[in-house]
């Protein structure tokens, strides 16, 4: 032991001297730290072999300098503005305060001596060092650069309208058209940043003969955000493309393509974007693809508990197929991610063909169709069958082809998860069978179906309780038993924390489980309305009751109930 001590030095003897880490233990993690291009101090703390306070104790007693624990120090007296924040990031330290000629800065790791030689010849001060713990050094150095992209764009919000570009000159070569021009840039950057501030799902850039127009869609409805001069159109479309990777000089057919923003070291979001050739130009739709939306939790959706219930207990089916249907903007692609993300452990295989994919998932395989390309989702299908699949995600079955493949797979021992274009659930089990599919099979097949839509919900601040005679509350389709318990009916009234009334969005949905009375009606060929009364006579309620119970819960309006859920 003492030979093998006796082999290292400075702070890996320390620790193995004082029994932290065995010799065995610093050799690897020495070697990982090599791999991986990182200090040793933070591979220790990233190996979890020791917590990071351990290691900045043992770093102090090793190189004699002081300890501070940062979340005991004030952000606002950091002296940040005497230190580039390039060389913050560069060399992972936070200059904590100056006293005469002296910077005091925060390190993980003293040993990174041309990183403090860098500092005092750009500062022209003396470099002290006082140690800190590693993963709260990370977390202070993060918010710093959050802080500042966020300061970046605030000087942005004056002088908008007022923007002095100058005409395109009439040329067919749009590489002229000043995509690079630096205040079209910012206003871009500040347009795609108050969008995911606003928690907007889609931006919308539209030419117009005499006017343009940008809107986003919050909450599901449109709104006009900015009306920038009409000559700067082209300028505008140019930036979006060459940013989504697009052929800028292609103005006549219409064209797909991704960018992505880094909004921190930690976060980035993905925009899906899409252009078409109008009568005055090209309208540019952006979709933000955000990833964290698959990691809200299924609580967060807003299912009933027997709702949820039935999810979760049909994801941990071995095998079987599970429905989500609802128009476009409905929530169908978070409502199987999140069942997706519960599913996805090391002891499950999971592959999903989609047309794109929309959020990327680490651990999950994932195949962009390209019909083009012939890879169409019945080809991905029956690629993934080959591949030793436990769960299968299809973004869409679109014709009897992909229909009878997914339900082979959720036949032979595979949970299969996909979507439909239908307005409820017993409306998806005839869809089914008029595209071909036998009653047979959809009946031992489909164990699942989620029809859903998205109501916006009200603002908590400032919701106020609305007056509605009994009669009127028995029309709308509440029922005896709904009044008796004395609820109360809320509408939207509006404030600084809210636009219109409302904010956010909350899930309505029909979750039907396939029971053996319609499995029945399924395999004797009967119609919708005959299923959808089955579904009733078992206890499932229809979109339209769900809004309601929704209203009687105060999260939503029975105006949004009636905008979402009409004709259900």
């Amino acid at each position: 032991m003492t030979s093998q001590i006796a082999s290292f030095s400075g702070l890996p003897h320390r620790l193995i001297q004082q029994e932290l880490l065995t010799a065995e233990d610093v050799q690897q993690i020495q070697q990982q730290a090599r791999q991986e291009r990182v200090s040793l101090v933070r591979q220790l703390v990233v190996s979890g072999k020791l917590s990071a306070r351990v290691v900045a104790n043992a770093v102090a007693e090793e190189f004699g300098d002081p300890i501070l624990d940062l979340a005991t120090f004030q952000k606002d007296s950091l002296a940040k503005d005497l230190v580039d924040p390039k060389l913050i990031n560069k060399h992972h330290v936070l200059p904590l305060f100056r006293r005469g000629s002296r910077l005091y800065v925060a390190v993980s790791d003293p040993t990174n001596l041309p990183a403090l030689e860098e500092i005092r010849f750009n500062t022209g001060l003396n470099v002290e060092t006082i140690i800190v713990e590693e993963d709260k050094l990370t977390q202070w150095i993060e918010g710093l650069e959050s802080e500042a992209e966020g300061n970046a764009f605030e000087d942005l919000d004056d002088g908008l309208d007022d923007l002095n570009v100058s005409a395109a000159e009439e040329s067919t070569d749009e590489t002229k058209s000043g995509a690079d021009d630096a205040p079209i840039v910012r206003f871009v950057n500040k347009l795609l940043l108050d969008a995911i501030k606003g928690g907007a799902s889609d931006l919308h850039f539209e030419p117009y003969e005499k006017s343009y127009r940008v809107r986003f869609r919050q909450d599901g409805i449109l709104q006009t955000v900015s009306t920038p001069p009409i000559n700067i159109a082209s300028k505008l479309s140019a930036r979006l493309k060459v940013m989504s990777r697009m052929d800028i000089s292609e103005r006549r057919v219409p064209q797909d393509g991704r960018m992505k923003l880094k909004i921190s070291k930690t976060r980035s979001i993905d925009f899906r974007v899409n252009t078409c050739p109008t009568l005055f130009g090209e309208k540019i739709v952006l979709r933000i693809l955000d990833p964290e939306s698959a990691k809200m939790g299924i609580e967060a959706l807003g299912y009933e508990d027997n709702q949820k219930q039935m999810y979760l207990d049909a994801l941990h089916k071995p095998q079987g197929m599970i429905l989500v249907t609802g128009p476009t903007g409905s929530g169908k692609t978070v409502s199987l991610y999140t069942g997706v993300n519960i599913l996805n452990t090391p002891e499950r295989n999971i592959s999903t063909a989609e047309d794109p994919v929309e959020i990327n998932l680490e651990g999950v395989n994932q195949v962009n169709v390209n019909p083009k390309q012939g890879m169409e989702f019945s080809s991905a299908l029956r690629a993934f069958l080959r591949q030793d699949p436990d769960v299968i995600l299809v973004g869409e079955i679109r014709d009897l082809e992909t229909a009878n493949i997914a339900v082979k797979a959720a036949q032979t021992g595979h949970l299969v998860l996909s979507t439909l274009h239908t307005n409820s659930a017993p409306e998806t089990l005839t869809r089914l069978r008029n595209m071909g599919v036998p009653s047979f099979n959809i009946a031992t097949s489909v164990i699942l179906i989620i029809a859903q839509r998205l109501a916006r919900r009200l603002c908590e601040h400032c919701k106020t309780a609305v007056e509605i005679p009994k009669q009127s509350l028995l029309e709308i389709g509440f029922t005896e038993d709904d009044i008796t318990t004395g609820f109360t009916v809320y509408g939207p009234q509006g404030c600084e924390k809210c636009k219109n009334g409302y904010k956010g969005r909350v899930g309505v949905y029909e979750v039907v489980k396939i029971t053996d009375g319609i499995a029945r009606i399924i395999m004797e060929e009967g119609n919708s309305i005959e299923i959808a009364d089955q579904c009733r006579k078992e206890g499932f309620n229809d979109l339209h009751r769900s809004g309601l119970m929704k209203a009687i819960q105060g999260v939503t309006s029975l105006e949004e109930v009636n905008r979402v859920t009409s004709g259900h």
